[in-house]
């Protein structure tokens, strides 16, 4: 099998707080080096590289004096870690002359539209800035009991929102058994899955000899799902070892969850088929014809609104002759495109009194009918 990794373009790391320190709460920080050098080596390539990790909790309990236990204990840790893990990795990166930012998220960020929209729009500004962003989930504010094992899911919620080709969830074993290897010998690793069947799912399980958090095996296929049905490669490969992509590239063992669908085509399939219109725009020839073409929609094609809805509605648009000819999700409510429809982009900072982003609807948030 080709890797997914060979044409991969833009790719979501994603480390855990037992590759990140040590039992004691100590930063492996030679072990990050080697991470940030491979990371460094991919965006020489020109990929885009984002990583996901925990680890504020693991290196703030040594400094809270206390095992960190409580929710508000989790907290504080978190609160006192974060700054420490964001200057580790900064002191990593820079020998490569790579900046990085914070972008710490919850699952609202990523479930609900506005939200969703806006951290969107915050990656791939600093993607395009040639930064690394670093993600990781909002611990400090958290109101359910801090898992570590979420951030599985977190990453592949940023890889299906920034539309990533491959999902690298470094782990500490290098993939899927079919059985606990520790304990049954005879276990065998399951390179490749197309399908998550519930026996796959079987096969997973729930242990943490780190005892840094609660997760395992099931949180990761439950991402690796999700990342599937978003038209992202998979990857569950050994992470203890220095220079973890290096080796992942090179053949190391690892299981791999293969999409069935491109991130492009999957992104389309879920506008169409689980979004609900709130409003209507109704565009111009010229406006339809660049729709077709793969172009966003600008103001200056707009006709007219119909509905009364919020920023990150899901949108029918229509032809002049009243025929639907797209679905996207708007980055402007419904006040604000009748205020700038018809008008050039430039247009716009005076029209709403505030410099806005050009497009009422991105082209990746557009799906056309057939």
């Amino acid at each position: 099998m080709t890797s997914p990794l060979t044409e991969a373009r833009r790719i979501v790391v994603k480390t855990g707080s037992s590759l990140i320190t040590d039992k004691a709460g100590v930063l492996r920080s030679a072990w990050l080096a080697t991470l940030a050098n491979d990371i460094a080596e991919w965006r020489k390539a020109g990929r885009d590289v984002l990583l996901v990790t925990s680890g504020a909790v693991a290196l703030g309990r040594p400094l809270l004096g206390s095992k960190g236990q409580r929710l508000d204990e989790k907290q504080a840790a978190a609160a006192l870690g974060q700054p420490r893990l964001m200057s580790a990795l900064g002191d990593a990166f820079a020998p490569h002359n790579l900046r990085v930012a914070q972008a710490l998220l919850t699952p609202d960020d990523t479930e609900h539209r506005r939200r969703w929209l806006n951290a969107r729009a915050t990656l791939e500004t600093l993607l395009e800035a040639g930064v690394i962003p670093i993600i990781n989930e909002n611990d400090t504010v958290a109101t359910e009991e801090i898992r570590y094992g979420d951030n599985d899911r977190l990453a592949a919620r940023v890889a299906q929102m920034i539309s990533a080709d491959v999902l690298v969830l470094l782990s500490d074993i290098d993939g899927l058994y079919t059985d606990n290897p520790n304990t049954n010998p005879n276990a065998e690793h399951v390179p490749l899955i197309k399908t998550l069947t519930p026996e796959i799912e079987a096969m997973a399980g729930d242990t943490n000899d780190h005892g840094l958090g609660s997760g395992g095996m099931t949180t990761k296929l439950a991402a690796a799902r999700i990342a599937q049905n978003a038209g992202c490669a998979t990857a569950i490969t050994l992470g203890s070892g220095d220079a973890p992509l290096s080796a992942l590239e090179s053949g190391a063992r690892t299981s791999w969850v293969l999409p069935t669908l491109s991130p492009d085509t999957a992104r389309k399939a879920w506008l169409k088929g689980h979004l609900s219109p709130e409003g209507t725009l109704t565009v111009d020839a010229g406006a339809a014809k660049a729709l077709y073409g793969g172009a966003s929609l600008l103001p200056i094609g707009v006709k007219s609104v119909s509905g009364q809805f919020e920023r990150g509605a899901a949108l029918a648009i229509k032809s002049e002759t009243g025929a639907i000819i797209a679905t996207g999700i708007t980055a402007y409510c419904a006040a604000d495109i009748r205020a700038i429809a018809g008008h050039h982009t430039d247009d716009v900072p005076a029209l709403l009194g505030l410099a806005r982003r050009p497009a009422i609807i991105h082209r990746d948030d557009i799906a056309l009918e057939d």
